[in-house]
């Protein structure tokens, strides 16, 4: 159960019985304590997806990356871009600056990705000198947003340990990573 009571349930009105819409409503009910909060969330995010020009590739990449480093399994257990990333791209992840499957623009956004979730305060001006090499100022600007978004709205969900519809292999408390699990959900949590 999830560590903080839900406000109520079925926050998106959604069918029950499919997976992806479970875990949106787990969340969502929890979030509902706060509902003009939970709203304004929301559109920020569909902000971001609606005027971004970051591609949707590159930013589910980000986006499981920090999962990685928030240990948020609700975040590892998703994916928001199946068609684009698959399963083998998101195993790269475990060695992104190795994998022959990934851009140098992509590495670049890992790298600062990592730093981000990790280390924030080596982000120096020779790191965004070397991101300068693949992004816009614009486009600098949409990164930071995302990892702002993921990192501390995933450990946020970790926190709250909303696992209950997860496949199983994620909602166990052992350090897992996104990568290498044979069930994963396909999921548009911000789509309304």
């Amino acid at each position: 159960m999830t560590r903080i009571r839900p406000a109520s349930t079925n926050v998106h009105g959604r069918a029950g019985d499919d997976r992806a819409a479970r875990i949106a409503d787990s969340i969502g009910a929890v979030f509902a304590h706060r509902p003009q909060a939970y709203r304004a969330y929301i559109e920020a995010e569909q902000a971001l997806q609606a005027s971004g020009t970051l591609s949707p590739r590159l930013v589910e990449l980000v986006r499981l990356r920090i999962a990685f480093h928030n240990q948020c399994r609700t975040c590892m257990a998703t994916r928001r871009a199946p068609d684009v990333v698959s399963e083998d791209l998101v195993c790269s992840l475990e060695r992104p600056y190795e994998a022959p499957d990934l851009s140098e623009e992509e590495r670049a956004a890992l790298r600062f990705a990592d730093l981000f979730a990790a280390d924030h305060l080596s982000i120096d001006d020779a790191e965004y000198d070397k991101l300068r090499a693949f992004f816009s100022e614009a486009e600098l600007v949409e990164l930071g947003m995302r990892c702002a978004f993921f990192v501390g709205f995933g450990r946020l969900t970790a926190t709250w340990d909303v696992v209950e519809d997860l496949p199983s292999s994620f909602s166990q408390q052992d350090f897992t990573a996104p990568w290498g699990h044979q069930e994963v959900v396909e999921f548009a949590p911000f789509v309304e």
